[in-house]
């Protein structure tokens, strides 16, 4: 429990909560979950994944075959203009306004 608190933002009684609804879960499902989240959160990014996750990169491909294999859904590899690209229209549809340079420096820079 200490370990997930560590690592994450989350109070120590959300992390409890958290790993409560967990128990009973395969742990290779919450693996995939685990992986296929952090694909998302990095936009695809493989080795930025992998580092967040603490495993190489070549583990987190051979995962990525495996789930592709059983027919899952993995988050593709989004290019920074891409992400800029998707930035400004979330924004413009939001506010109408465009995106201020700190909005598109974090996003890139999480995409990293």
């Amino acid at each position: 429990m200490e370990r997930l608190s560590q690592y994450s933002s989350i109070s120590s009684s959300s992390a409890r909560r958290l790993v409560r609804r967990l128990v009973g879960s395969p742990i290779s499902v919450v693996e995939r979950d685990l992986i296929l989240e952090t694909l998302a959160h990095t936009h695809g990014n493989r080795t930025a994944s992998a580092r967040l996750l603490g495993v190489s990169v070549r583990t987190l491909r051979n995962k990525i075959t495996e789930y592709s294999a059983e027919g899952h859904d993995i988050p593709r590899h989004e290019s920074r203009d891409e992400i800029l690209s998707q930035i400004t229209t979330d924004h413009l549809s939001r506010k109408n306004v465009p995106p201020t340079t700190e909005d598109m420096t974090e996003r890139c820079l999480d995409a990293s």
